[in-house]
C-alpha cells in the first residue's frame, strides 16, 4: 500500500509533487468556484488509476470467506507497543490495528484513496488541505474518530516522534480541527502535492484513551486502534495475537472489500533465523517469505514440498528498492578520506560471494535506488549534467562524465588486482603496510574495523569480506548482536561499519533529508546512518523535494544518486528481483495479484477444504 503509515515509519511510502488541480479526472474530482478541488482520491503524478465508482480492488476476491487463523514467524524481539517514539523495539505488524485517512492501491506507487476521510479539498496552490471524515468512523471501543484525534497524532509526532518519522511532516506548518469531521493542514510549500499526500497517510491516535497514559514512554499495553484487527494477546518479546474486529466500521468500503479475511493472526518471535525455518518445516509457522538463497536452493528439498503440502513459488518483485549496503560511519576519523572508503569497497568480492554462497540468485546493487526509475545507470544524461554542473567544483570529476560501477572480480576468490588497487589508495591516504599490518604512517595506529551485524545469516555473507580486509592488513572482525542492542548502537552511531537495508519511498521526498541530509547526521536515531554532511547533497535533496514534474524529479534524484555513489559512503551489496514464497497449502488467494504486493495476509484466506486435507 502506498499511503504513509506512522505505525510503520521505516516502511512508509512517501507521496507527493503534483501540479495543478486538473491532475484529477472529472469522475474523481470536482473543481468548484475559487479553484478548490474536491476528490475522493489523489495521486502525485497523472491521475488515480481507479474511479470513485470502484466496487473493490481488482486484486481481491469480494466473495472471499472469512475465518481461520494463521501463525507467522517474526525475527528478533519487541519490548514496546508504542511505535511513535525512539525508545524501544516495536513490532512492525502493529499496523494491523490502524486505519489511515487514506490508503494506497497495490497497483500504484503514488496514490491515496479515501478511508477515514471520504473526501478531500485543496486549492490550486496546494497551500492547505481539508479532510472530510466519515461520521461512522470509530475506534475499537466505539468512540468516534474525530479531527481532534488527528491533531493529537501530529502533536505527538512533533513532541515525541522518532526523527525519521518527523521528517515526513517537515512541510506541515499547522493543523486544525475545524469541527469533529473536518481536519485542516497548512503547509510551508506551494504548488507541491507531496506534503498533502504525506498527511493523507496519518492514522488517528485516540486522545481520550491516551489521556490517562504517557505516550512519551514505552508500553506493553495493547493500544486502542481503529483498524480491521485488534491486539488481544501479548507475550513480551515472544508473541503477539491479532483478532479480526467483527463489527469493523469500514469493512464494506470499496478499499476494504475482499480483504482482512483471517480471523486470527499470531506472530511468534525468533532470535535465530535457522530455528524459525525449522519451526516452519514442522508446521508451527504457516507462511514465510524466504530471504536466503542457500535455503531457497537447498533447504526446501523436503517431503512436504515434494508431495505438495508446502507450496514453494517465486514471483516477480516490482517494488523499487532501497540500498542494501555496508555503511561507513563517517563520524570516525579513519573513514573521512574517500580513498579509504573506495579501497575498502574494492575488497568486497561480490562475484565470489555470488558463486559460492548466493547460488547466482542475486544482482549487484549499482545505485542507492535499485529496481526503480529513480536510480542512475550508465553515463550521466544531459539533464543530469545540467543539474550537476553548478556543483562541479564540489564533486568528484567522474560524477559528470562516467557511469559509476561497483568493482568486479573474476569470482575465483583471489582478486590480487583489486587488493593492489586498494593498497595503493590506502597508502595515498596515509596508511602503510608494516609486518603484515596496516598502520597510520604518522601515528603508528593500526587500522581496526568492526562490522556490526544483527542477523546470524549475515555472518557467512560477510566472512569473505572480512577475510579480504585482513589480507591487506586491516584488523577486521564481525560483531553479531541481538536486535535490541543493534538498534541502540545504530541510534547512538556506535559502529565502524554496519550492514543496513534502507527502505525507498517512491517518489523520493522529504525523507531524503533524514537519510542523507547534513542536519540529520548528528541527530540520535536519524536515518543518516553514515553521517553524511555534504552541501551538494543537501542542495540536491531540496531540488528533489521541490521538483515541479516527474521527469525533473527523476533526473535530479539520479544526479544525487551519482554524488552519493562517487563519494563511496557505502559498499553496495545485492538485491533480489523476485519474491520467494513458501506456505503450507491451506490458503486461497485472488486470481489477480497486485503489481506491487503479494497480497499476504491482507487478501488471502484459509481454504477450509485444503486445510482439512492437510490435517488428514
Amino acid at each position: 500500500m502506498t499511503a504513509p503509515r506512522p505505525w510503520h515509519a521505516t516502511l512508509v511510502l512517501s507521496l507527493g509533487a503534483l501540479l495543478g488541480a486538473a491532475a484529477l479526472s472529472p469522475v474523481q474530482a470536482q473543481t468548484q468556484e475559487g479553484g478548490i478541488t474536491k476528490a475522493w482520491a489523489m495521486t502525485e503524478f497523472g491521475t488515480p488509476l481507479y474511479d470513485s465508482d470502484m466496487a473493490h480492488w481488482p486484486y481481491v476476491d469480494p466473495t472471499a470467506p472469512k475465518g481461520g487463523e494463521v501463525t507467522l514467524g517474526a525475527f528478533g524481539s519487541f519490548d514496546s507497543l508504542n511505535p511513535y517514539i525512539l525508545k524501544g523495539d516495536w513490532p512492525q505488524s502493529i499496523g494491523l490495528i490502524a486505519d489511515n485517512l487514506m490508503v494506497g492501491s497495490g497497483d500504484e506507487l503514488s496514490s491515496a484513496y479515501g478511508l477515514i476521510a471520504e473526501s478531500v479539498e485543496y486549492p490550486a496552490d496546494k497551500s492547505w488541505i481539508v479532510f472530510n471524515l466519515r461520521p461512522e468512523a470509530r475506534f475499537h471501543d466505539g468512540h468516534p474518530i474525530t479531527a481532534d484525534d488527528f491533531a493529537f497524532t501530529m502533536e505527538t509526532i512533533r513532541a515525541h516522534g522518532r526523527p525519521f518519522l518527523k521528517s515526513f511532516y517537515d512541510e506541515v506548518a499547522g493543523w486544525e480541527a475545524l469541527d469533529d469531521h473536518r481536519l485542516k493542514f497548512t503547509f510551508t510549500t506551494r504548488e507541491n502535492m507531496k506534503p498533502l499526500m504525506n498527511v493523507a497517510g496519518l492514522a488517528p491516535l485516540p486522545r481520550h484513551w491516551w489521556a490517562s497514559r504517557d505516550i512519551s514512554k514505552t508500553t506493553l499495553e495493547p493500544p486502542l486502534g481503529s483498524g480491521p484487527y485488534r491486539m488481544t494477546e501479548v507475550d513480551a518479546g515472544r508473541s503477539l495475537v491479532y483478532e479480526r474486529v467483527p463489527d469493523y466500521w469500514a469493512a464494506e468500503l470499496p478499499v476494504n472489500v475482499g480483504q482482512n479475511n483471517l480471523d486470527r493472526i499470531r506472530y511468534d518471535y525468533y532470535v535465530d533465523d535457522a530455528v524459525m525455518f525449522e519451526a516452519f518445516k514442522a508446521g508451527k509457522i504457516d507462511f514465510r517469505a524466504e530471504n536466503r538463497s542457500q535455503r531457497w536452493a537447498t533447504g526446501y528439498d523436503i517431503d512436504p514440498v515434494k508431495d505438495g503440502r508446502i507450496v514453494k513459488r517465486a514471483e516477480p518483485d516490482n517494488n523499487p528498492r532501497g540500498i542494501q549496503a555496508y555503511f561507513f560511519n563517517l563520524r570516525r576519523e579513519k573513514f573521512q578520506d574517500p580513498r579509504v572508503r573506495q579501497a575498502i569497497g574494492l575488497l568486497y568480492d561480490f562475484e565470489a560471494i555470488q558463486r559460492t554462497l548466493l547460488y547466482g540468485s542475486y544482482s549487484r546493487i549499482q545505485s542507492y535506488f535499485p529496481n526503480s526509475d529513480f536510480g542512475s545507470s550508465g553515463p550521466p544524461t544531459p539533464e543530469e549534467v545540467a543539474i550537476l554542473t553548478p556543483f562541479k567544483d564540489q564533486i568528484p570529476p567522474e560524477t559528470l562524465t562516467e557511469a559509476w560501477k561497483a568493482p568486479t572480480t573474476d569470482g575465483s576468490g583471489f582478486s590480487r588486482r583489486n587488493q593492489r588497487q586498494a593498497l595503493k589508495l590506502l597508502m595515498e591516504a596515509g596508511w602503510e603496510l608494516k609486518d603484515g599490518k596496516l598502520i597510520k604512517t604518522d601515528t603508528g595506529e593500526p587500522f581496526v574495523l568492526e562490522l556490526l551485524l544483527a542477523a546470524q545469516g549475515m555472518e557467512r555473507i560477510t566472512a569473505p569480506f572480512v577475510q579480504n580486509l585482513n589480507q591487506v592488513g586491516i584488523e577486521a572482525n564481525m560483531r553479531l548482536v541481538d536486535t535490541s542492542q543493534y538498534q541502540v548502537r545504530l541510534d547512538d552511531f556506535d559502529f565502524d561499519m554496519v550492514s543496513v537495508s534502507l527502505n525507498f519511498f517512491p517518489p523520493p521526498g522529504a525523507e531524503q533529508r533524514s537519510y542523507w541530509g547534513s542536519a540529520a547526521a548528528t541527530v540520535r536515531g536519524s536515518a543518516n546512518i553514515a553521517g553524511i554532511q555534504n552541501p551538494v547533497i543537501d542542495a540536491l535533496i531540496e531540488k528533489v523535494i521541490s521538483a515541479e514534474d516527474l521527469e525533473t524529479l527523476k533526473a535530479t534524484n539520479r544526479a544525487m544518486d551519482r554524488v552519493l555513489l562517487w563519494n563511496f559512503y557505502s559498499v553496495p551489496m545485492f538485491f533480489n528481483d523476485e519474491d520467494w514464497l513458501a506456505y503450507w497449502n491451506k490458503f486461497g488467494f485472488p486470481a489477480v495479484r497486485a503489481k506491487y504486493s503479494t497480497g499476504f495476509p491482507t487478501t488471502w484466506w484459509v481454504d477450509e477444504t485444503l486445510a482439512a486435507q492437510l490435517k488428514r
